[in-house]
């Protein structure tokens, strides 16, 4: 799809990824709506997006619109696709979530639910309150941003990669269902990003195991290409591009080559099991 024909429903697009992507989509003549639970904060971000993209008043109020919703609450979802069909969303780009890092057995399961619920069930939830829309359209997207940690699972993020597991395996699941239909189900899997979602603890355990960080422009314009290029799926970066090939094939092979990341794993003091802020209404989102 061209982006000058997309209408774009955003989630996340607080965060690093997400303003990357929201900017480079405006620039490239999309519209978007963004979604995200505080008014104020979509407000301010509705603000600052048609700033840094140069949109005369008029043009933002036409291509730039907000709608604020809990995404893990079932109940926000039916008044958002109404919204959305309204405004005539054609893509959907789900962008939101939350982190996890640390050692598994030391992990709050509390906040197991909680990625659980944000990086998997939230998005699963809003692609179906909204699929009867997208199936009216003469053509429509679906996209998810995982991670190459959707297809590579590594120590240290249990439960952050069964969260993106699960999603790479919902829109490859979804995509083939749909196959025969005007909706295209997609999956982007960016590598490691420098954004404020990850804390210091990912930034040492990725500098002590050499782990290769883009910068979320660098994720922006994959997920421009990808929208344009419809492609099922794309992963970024080398060679997480590679290693996730290998490991699609071969599981085991790659398994010695992360003694690193356990022994760095091994080696921390205090697991990151959770964000320092545990109510993740509070938390950036990728």
């Amino acid at each position: 799809m061209k982006a000058t024909d997309a209408r774009v429903l955003l989630t996340g697009a607080g965060g690093g990824i997400g303003q990357a992507s929201a900017l480079a989509l405006l620039r490239a003549g999309a519209a978007l709506m963004l979604v995200g639970r505080s008014p104020a904060r979509l407000a301010a971000l509705q603000r600052t997006l048609a700033d840094r993209a140069g949109l005369p008043a008029a043009t933002a109020e036409q291509r730039l619109v907000c709608h604020a919703a809990d995404l893990t609450q079932p109940a926000d979802l039916p008044p958002l696709a109404s919204a959305a069909a309204v405004w005539g969303a054609n893509v959907v780009v789900h962008g939101a979530g939350v982190p996890c890092f640390g050692r598994f057995d030391e992990t709050d399961p509390a906040w197991m639910q909680q990625v659980l619920l944000t990086n998997l069930l939230a998005p699963m939830g809003l692609t179906r309150a909204l699929l009867p829309h997208l199936r009216s359209q003469p053509r429509a997207q679906v996209v998810c941003i995982g991670s190459a940690l959707g297809r590579l699972g590594l120590p240290g993020f249990s439960v952050y990669a069964a969260s993106k597991f699960g999603l790479r395996g919902f829109a490859e699941s979804l995509r083939r269902e749909l196959a025969d239909t005007r909706v295209r189900v997609q999956y982007l899997g960016p590598r490691s990003t420098r954004t404020g979602f990850n804390d210091a603890a990912v930034e040492a355990y990725n500098q002590a195991t050499g782990t290769a960080m883009d910068a979320p422009e660098t994720v922006a314009d994959a997920l421009l290409q990808l929208l344009q290029d419809e492609a099922a799926e794309r992963f970024i970066g080398w060679p997480e591009s590679l290693a996730v090939r290998l490991n699609g094939m071969a599981p085991t092979v790659l398994d010695s080559a992360f003694k690193p990341h356990r022994q760095h794993l091994a080696a921390l003091g205090t697991p990151a099991a959770a964000p320092a802020t545990p109510d993740p209404r509070l938390q950036p989102l990728r």
